[in-house]
């Protein structure tokens, strides 16, 4: 299929998808990045490619699954495309061919998930700190070689420190790895095997990186060695917005032009998309306040809307899901927004499922996606989750693409654990479409699902450790998620048309975290939490430029309407970032 990239994307657009050479594409909110990006793909794969790949790495796998849908409903051929995140790239382009040079990997390994992960750390707590810390405390980045703490205690870290020894102790002795091990030791291959960048680079046309301001010194090291061994032979696009850099904490930042050039060896030009075509023009006026990095940004000509902006500092934290309630009600009815087109959203993860379960009771007219409400195990490298997404859906030519894409992970994780089976993603396909199974009960279909696929493409469970504990972690996880939603009054949680919700095209309102909801767009945000030691977090050394980024990505989500919300808890003080800004906010 032949485009005319004139008649999809406007003038900058068109200038960043036409380069050449090296770019690094700075974008602000709402300026079509996912399309350019996605153009640029679509381009790339056009053209002659002598048998080179196009590599796309992308922060999450739900960006991963937005651009290959856009790309496979345009019917494009994509046996040259892969696109995922750093790690699934590491382990299929790396770990998996060159892992018998690293002696702790030569034997084999599997990767661990992070359900038993949590699970070990906090026995490790038990046993040597006497539960003083969890695994919530434990979790850290490898940067430059070293283990950084992700706590911000430092009066914690000799425990931690402790902790993790014994940790990583584990993972030795049973063969396992980690998430963060996985860069870890890809980045000791690549560093130490000049050859294998050298492989790369032959293979790989163009690496595309999505979200730039949110990668990891490591992970730019190991892309860093494919173009310079390449030499100008692999080309780097780089996509992001350094006033989204919110991942700080977790080792993310947003690398400068210059130091990029010097560590890539690449000459590049810098390119930018200013037009946001998504909020209105005083939401985006009130965002731009919070910017840390000097950009700009303009809204469409075209939009002349004019959006609500609240916010409510009086509100007592026991009237929080009252409160939320009420706004939900007055924008559905009065304003005719659709529940898909709604967010609600907290800085941290705790206070959400909390929320989410009284929303969901006290609203029952009302469907809300979040945390707390998927009755099962939602580890996303976990085996059995892949493949209860593919239980859970119903055939449909709106589904086939996704379905067939799924297929293909499922077959590649098998092979990734040195299970081989003569089925191609089709007939693995045709195979989950033929299973039947009369039962109602949610966690009883999966399991009685999962014994007879495995009947099905004679697989033998207890002969495949990864597999094995992944479906122990799988089910372990889905019985701690349902018995929260049971003691919360969520109806009918443990019943098969619930659990086949979960992967249906979303019609709920979405509940999420800050940097749960980065990349997405709504009519409505409501944000709540913002507190300081919520925003920022208390201990973060950059306590005004992390709030500012904070309330940037939140506030540039909204469309239309803007509700900000400090609550009255625990003495907690509204964030002084938003509350010393004097803005005429409206009533609603």
């Amino acid at each position: 299929m032949s485009f005319n990239f004139k008649d999809v994307l406007n003038g900058d657009q068109l200038t960043a998808h036409e380069a050449c050479g090296n770019v690094m594409l700075i974008a602000c909110p709402g300026s079509g990045k996912t399309r350019t990006l996605t153009y640029k793909i679509i381009s790339e794969l056009s053209k002659e490619n002598n048998g080179k790949y196009v590599i796309a790495i992308t922060y999450t796998n739900r960006a991963a699954d937005e651009i290959l849908d856009r790309i496979e409903k345009l019917a494009i051929n994509t046996d040259l495309l892969w696109v995922g995140t750093i790690h699934s790239f590491c382990l299929e382009w790396i770990l998996k061919p060159y892992s018998l040079y690293i002696e702790r990997l030569k034997y084999g390994f599997s990767l661990i998930n992070s359900y038993d992960t949590d699970s070990i750390i906090d026995s490790f707590c038990l046993k040597y700190t006497s539960g003083k810390i969890t695994s919530f405390d434990c979790s850290y980045h490898i940067s430059a070689g070293k283990i950084v703490l992700h706590s911000s205690d430092k009066r914690k870290h000799e425990n931690i420190k402790l902790v993790l020894k014994q940790y990583f102790n584990h993972l030795k002795k049973n063969d396992l790895i980690d998430f963060e091990l996985i860069l870890y030791y890809s980045e000791k291959l690549i560093n130490s095997h000049k050859e294998i960048s050298l492989n790369l680079s032959s293979l790989f046309k163009i690496i595309l990186v999505d979200e730039f301001q949110d990668t990891k010194s490591i992970q730019y090291s190991i892309i860093n060695h494919i173009f310079k061994a390449g030499a100008g032979k692999t080309r780097a696009f780089l996509v992001g917005d350094p006033n989204q850099s919110i991942f700080t904490s977790l080792g993310g930042y947003p690398i400068s032009y210059e130091d990029f050039c010097n560590e890539s060896g690449l000459k590049v030009e810098q390119l930018y998309l200013s037009t946001n075509y998504r909020s209105s023009k005083n939401i985006i006026e009130y965002y731009s306040n919070f910017k840390v990095f000097e950009s700009k940004i303009q809204s469409d000509k075209k939009n002349k809307s004019i959006g609500t902006i609240s916010y409510n500092k009086s509100i007592a934290h026991s009237e929080l899901s009252s409160e939320i309630g009420r706004i939900l009600v007055k924008i559905i009815n009065s304003e005719k927004i659709p529940q898909e087109e709604i967010c609600i959203i907290c800085p941290q993860w705790m206070p959400l499922a909390t929320l989410t379960r009284a929303l969901s009771s006290t609203y029952p007219q009302y469907n809300f996606d979040g945390p707390g409400m998927v009755p099962f195990g939602r580890d996303i490298e976990n085996f059995w989750y892949k493949l209860s997404k593919l239980i859970l859906t119903e055939p449909s030519p709106e589904m086939f693409l996704r379905r067939v894409r799924w297929a293909k992970n499922i077959i590649t994780h098998l092979n990734r654990c040195d299970i081989s089976i003569n089925y191609s993603h089709m007939d693995l396909l045709e195979v989950v479409n033929s299973i039947t199974i009369n039962i109602n009960t949610g966690m009883e279909y999966l399991k009685e699902y999962f014994r007879l696929f495995l009947i099905e493409i004679n697989i033998s469970l207890e002969s495949h450790s990864e597999i094995k504990s992944h479906y122990e972690a799988f089910f372990k996880s889905s019985e701690d998620r349902l018995l929260k939603m049971t003691k919360a009054n969520i109806a009918d949680a443990n019943n098969l048309k619930y659990f086949k919700s979960v992967f249906k095209q979303k019609s709920g309102i979405t509940i999420s975290t800050v940097h749960g909801v980065k990349g997405a767009e709504f009519e409505c945000i409501i944000a709540f939490g913002l507190n300081e030691g919520m925003v920022p977090y208390t201990t973060d050394p950059d306590q005004e430029g992390s709030a500012k980024k904070t309330l940037y990505v939140i506030c540039s989500r909204a469309k239309r309407f803007l509700f900000l919300i400090s609550e009255i808890r625990n003495k907690k003080i509204p964030t002084k970032v938003l509350s010393s800004y004097q803005f005429n906010y409206d009533d609603f």
